[in-house]
């Protein structure tokens, strides 16, 4: 192994390296800054070390983008560590050596590239590539890698094509037998594994979704809570996949997280050991907007990207090649790719803008999507997520394959995701997308864009209703929000009637909204006594609207005809994509007729089944977005009309299903049950580990709300006490920040890594790597990593709280809470948050931790979330610190010895 000339850059909070050939040596920042503008440098997550260097704009030599190049669709987690480790380098030792491990890591993934490994295919042809776009790696790559004998396969003719299948027979009606049940699990649990009652009881339990239905719109519905430990996913899978097998139906699992999605993944490999078989039997869905579009790709490699975009696309293609689903938001793309790339993202090549031509795409029958939804289709396993689910139920084109047996892991999470999916949202982002997808490209737009009359035109000249339709559509849209629209309303300038409703909306929030702690964030006002000028512009912009619903649902009835008639030019590609354009309709014309109906209650009496208010959406005080907003009070009646009812067995776990409340009352009303006419069955079985003598919960009295200084240097001294290790959740990005701020520095010092959600340029899930691959990293992120986070072991041994997490007094929780029982409502909700959390802690049964709470008014009433048996105090910080300090001393020293500091 040859070292580089380069030399090589490393930064964090504790200070500043460069390491040549004559060794390492401390730089300050200015230093270093001038020589990475003068010298190639190399580095590990340029964004990175560019902030921590105060210098945003710093690029180099990324072993980041060497290693996506070379080790495409490979898991690396983004760390020092993580990367000696895959290369097979001894680990730095302290933060003054990483710089030097740098200076290998890049030799060792030089010397690769000059052998043969297992993604060399196609390596040679995107060098090429990468050169003529002057990516700073291509010139000592392609030096590297021997010119083939003979031309490489291109990516687009390397993947497979899917294969149609005929629809899959209704399944059969079959009854589980608990002895067969306990069978299947004690094989997915392995010869000689521990007994554990209470997942057998709970695979028994869960089997009672999977009989035949009794009465029709009322599934046979089962709710169970099984606390941490207890194996809940082994538990459900012995049952889903004994049915599926003996009923030949598919039974899809919808999880919340994308982490659980892995683990079930993972799990997969008990119940089917080959992998080949396996990708048959299982697979995973999400939304299409999580997949690569090869035709974004195609237009992206052949010009449509230029500069360092140009360069994702390519390292993206190199992905493609390899990717196991081409799944690009949690799949095997790594999650910290595309944050290499700051705002030259990954969004544009995805469909986020509902602009799939379907069979019209000349890569159609390699379409990542098209056949992840052929195998699910044919799959035992779908692994999914909640709305995904119900985004299929709603509005899916795969009626014919409809699943009957749902399980619902993470099923604390199922009221909110139909709360986002029910919703409506009549605000100048989703009008200029409806804008945009109807006309098409405007004035000097790039890219692929197709408005109807393109994507349809031989319907238009075969049709002339239909193409009369077409154009009706086109020349309405043209009312719609356009671009420039947030500046032309910002400026008191709107054009056309719904920008003048936009503009209404505005000054309404603006009257009417108090800012809260948050200042810079988003304002909101609850859609009452509106204004005069609201009242004239919504009567205005709801006739524009009437006027644009018209044509649409002409047009939709056309195509229905034109189906029917079967004319010569439909062959099946024309009738595939003609059949796509059928249901994207429908769902526009829904959505366009709901914006009507929210229109239509301006001015007049409020419905009693609907929240609707007002906002102006900013981000740190600039303006994003503005509009009006519905939801439903109640969102499981939705849910229970097109989930619930239409499934014959439904499965509905989580270790926090009923939040700490003693009954399920909550828990059944948050599922919708109320909504069926059968009653759910319930189980609920305690977690196995001793929690009493494995955590405790500390309660710190003596810190003072909204005394930014003292919740910082609580932070850092009981993240000091646990030698790191500490997940931190605060209910604001502005004190995380302001917390960040002042002690990452300070905990550098002791040896002791700070990443941060909001802070750093990573995105959560690699954060959480991260903090899972350094023994003594400590993450601060917001409520959102409250689920995603699963880090059994040393790694994660504190969690703590900056206070009790009330839930935020919007407008829609205002209403759900009045109509819920006022405060004991924010209970239950406080109740599940905090359980959620402390779920976080303990994985395993040697798991060890201590939760803390930075809140001297925690209420007594709130203390049913934690288990029982946990120890409880509160104390001053000092003694906090003390019993932290005492509790992971043991752990702490393991952690030390471990990573060699």
């Amino acid at each position: 192994m040859s070292l580089l000339p380069y030399p090589s850059l490393h930064a964090s909070h504790a200070g500043v390296w460069i390491a040549d050939a004559d060794g390492a040596r401390a730089v300050g920042r200015g230093e270093a800054i001038r020589r990475a503008a003068d010298t190639p440098m190399i580095v590990l997550n340029a964004p990175l070390v560019g902030q921590r260097l105060g210098h945003p704009e710093l690029s180099g030599l990324d072993l980041l983008e060497l290693f996506a190049f070379l080790r495409p669709a490979t898991f690396l987690p983004p760390t020092p560590r993580g990367l000696a480790r895959m290369l097979a380098l001894a680990p730095p030792e302290d933060e003054a050596s990483i710089a030097p491990v740098l200076r290998d890591a890049a030799a060792a993934l030089l010397d690769l590239a000059q052998g043969e490994w297992p993604e060399r295919e196609g390596a040679w042809t995107a060098a090429q590539s990468l050169a003529r776009l002057r990516w700073p790696w291509a010139p000592l790559v392609a030096e590297r890698i021997a010119r083939p004998a003979q031309a490489e396969r291109w990516l687009f003719s390397k993947l497979p094509e899917w294969d149609e299948a005929p629809p899959r027979p209704a399944p059969k009606a079959v009854t589980l037998d608990d002895g067969e049940v306990a069978d299947r699990l004690a094989y997915l649990t392995g010869a000689g594994a521990e007994q554990r009652p209470g997942q057998r009881a709970f695979a028994e339990a869960a089997a009672a979704a999977f009989g035949p239905r009794s009465l029709r719109d009322n599934p046979n519905m089962m709710l169970a809570e099984a606390g941490t430990g207890i194996g809940k996913t082994l538990g459900y899978l012995a049952p889903a996949s004994l049915w599926s097998e003996q009923a030949g139906g598919a039974v899809w699992i919808s999880t919340f997280t994308k982490a659980l999605q892995r683990q079930l993944n993972h799990e997969a490999a008990r119940l089917i050991p080959d992998p080949a078989e396996r990708r048959r039997r299982v697979v995973t869905r999400k939304g299409r907007e999580n997949y690569l579009c090869l035709l974004n790709l195609e237009d992206a490699l052949q010009g449509g990207f230029a500069g360092r975009a140009a360069v994702l696309a390519h390292l993206v293609a190199r992905w493609a090649a390899y990717s196991a689903d081409g799944d690009m938001i949690g799949g095997d793309l790594p999650g910290w790719l595309p944050t290499l790339f700051r705002r030259n993202g990954s969004t544009a090549l995805t469909d986020r803008r509902g602009e799939c031509v379907y069979a019209g795409c000349p890569h159609y029958r390699k379409c990542f999507i098209e056949r992840a939804a052929r195998a699910s289709a044919a799959a035992d396993i779908v692994i999914a997520n909640h709305a995904l689910v119900m985004v299929n139920a709603v509005r899916g084109r795969e009626a014919n394959s409809r699943p009957t047996r749902y399980v619902f892991d993470e099923g604390h999470h199922l009221f909110e995701a139909a709360d986002s999916m029910f919703g409506v949202a009549l605000s100048g982002q989703e009008t200029i997308e409806l804008r945009r997808w109807i006309v098409g490209p405007e004035a000097s737009a790039r890219g692929r864009r197709r408005g109807l009359a393109a994507r349809l035109s031989d319907v238009a000249s075969y049709d002339e209703a239909g193409g009369q339709a077409i154009q009706n559509a086109v020349e309405a849209a043209r009312v719609l929000a356009s671009d420039g629209w947030l500046q032309r309303v910002a400026e008191g300038e709107p054009f056309g009637a719904i920008e003048r409703l936009l503009s209404a909306v505005r000054g309404m929030v603006y009257a009417r909204a108090t800012a809260d702690g948050d200042a810079g964030y988003g304002l909101e006002t609850e859609l009452a006594e509106p204004l005069p000028a609201l009242i004239e512009a919504a009567a205005a912009a709801a006739q524009a609207l009437e006027t644009l619903l018209r044509p649409l649902m002409t047009l939709g009835q056309r195509l229905e005809a034109v189906l029917a008639e079967g004319p010569d030019w439909l062959d099946g590609q024309a009738r595939a994509r003609v059949e796509a354009a059928v249901a994207s309709l429908g769902w526009r014309t829904e959505t366009v007729g709901a914006w009507i109906s929210l229109l239509a209650r301006i001015g007049g009496p409020a419905d009693p089944d609907f929240v609707d208010w007002l906002a102006v959406d900013r981000i740190e005080g600039r303006e994003i977005d503005i509009g009006l907003h519905r939801r439903w009070l109640d969102p499981t009646r939705p849910l229970a009309a097109t989930v619930l009812k239409p499934a014959h067995g439904v499965l509905v776990t989580s270790a926090t299903l009923k939040g700490g409340d003693p009954d399920w009352d909550t828990a059944d009303a948050r599922a919708g049950v109320p909504h069926l006419d059968r009653a759910a069955g319930h189980f609920d079985v305690d977690s196995p580990f001793d929690y009493a003598a494995q955590a405790e919960v500390l309660i710190v009295t003596d810190v003072k709300r909204g005394d930014l200084a003292a919740l910082a240097n609580a932070y850092a001294r009981l993240i000091a006490a646990a030698g790191g290790g500490t997940l931190g959740l605060f209910t604001a990005i502005r004190r995380l920040r302001g917390v960040h701020a002042r002690i990452a520095d300070r905990l550098a010092r002791d040896g002791l890594p700070l990443y941060a959600q909001h802070v750093d340029p990573i995105d959560p899930g690699t954060l959480v790597d991260m903090f899972r691959d350094e023994p003594r990293a400590s993450l601060i992120g917001t409520d959102a990593l409250r689920d995603g986070v699963d880090v059994p072991g040393e790694s994660l041994r504190q969690v703590i709280l900056e206070g009790v997490p009330w839930p935020k007094p919007t407008v829609l929780h205002g209403a759900r809470r009045l109509a819920g029982g006022g405060s004991a409502y924010d209970d239950r909700i406080v109740r599940a948050k905090l359980a959620q959390a402390f779920g976080r802690l303990i994985r395993r049964a040697d798991d060890r931790g201590a939760f803390v709470l930075l809140s001297a008014a925690m209420p007594s009433r709130l203390l049913a979330a934690f288990p029982p048996g946990v120890p409880i105090a509160r104390l001053p910080l000092d003694e906090a610190v003390a019993r932290v300090q005492s509790r992971l001393s043991s752990v702490t020293r393991v952690v030390q010895e471990t990573s060699g500091t």
